[in-house]
């Protein structure tokens, strides 16, 4: 039975290797991530890296878990330090937008969309339910009738401002996320059931 000091022997191998498999992607993409490269980078054996990963797919599953974990984490504390629903919203599409800047984050989901198969990317998607959850809640605290309908919706503006991130002639990260935040404001305050009965929201204003 494995002692106390050998498993946290192997929990920091295995971090070890998690995040040099992030630094590996990042400076090389996909081809860089080898297992050679990774017992390289970290010190070990080949086959002690086999030990903990005895796959590409596992430790592509793993690594994309983890970079997931920690990007959900960072949203849902922006939201939950934000003082009020809209204020929350806002939250939602500024510290997605925020991760997709971070070249690790970037690089990693990048890989694992190409790798994954159908299980694991449906696994990687079910991390990110929370944070919609949390969304769907918001938007009803706003008084919206349809709010995951609507979470979808706020969603699409995110993911489109994903992809023209780093284009060239795109304007800088932050310009992005001001007009999505904007956008997806101004779309959640002019549906019906707003929650603001008294008047019309103006763009990117309080209410009329």
């Amino acid at each position: 039975m494995p002692t106390a000091e050998a498993a946290e022997r192997r929990r920091r191998r295995r971090t070890a290797l998690l995040d040099a498999a992030g630094s590996l992607l990042t400076e090389g993409g996909p081809p860089a991530l080898t297992f050679p490269a990774l017992a390289e980078r970290t010190g070990l054996a080949t086959s002690a890296v086999h030990e903990h990963f005895p796959s590409r797919a596992a430790l592509v599953e793993e690594l994309c878990a983890r970079v997931l974990l920690l990007g959900t984490t960072r949203v849902a504390a922006a939201m939950d330090a934000a003082p009020t629903p809209r204020a929350k919203a806002e939250s939602y599409v500024r510290a997605q937008l925020a991760l997709t800047a971070d070249e690790r984050h970037r690089a990693v989901l990048a890989c694992a969309a190409h790798e994954l198969n159908e299980a694991a990317a449906e696994r990687a998607h079910a991390a990110l339910g929370g944070l919609l959850d949390m969304l769907v809640d918001v938007l009803g605290r706003l008084g919206h009738e349809e709010p995951r309908l609507v979470a979808g919706l706020l969603q699409g503006v995110v993911d489109a401002a994903v992809r023209h991130l780093g284009h060239p002639g795109s304007p800088p990260p932050e310009a992005i996320a001001d007009l999505a935040a904007r956008v997806a404001l101004d779309g959640v305050s002019c549906l019906p059931g707003d929650g603001h009965a008294g008047g019309r929201q103006q763009p990117g204003g309080a209410p009329a």
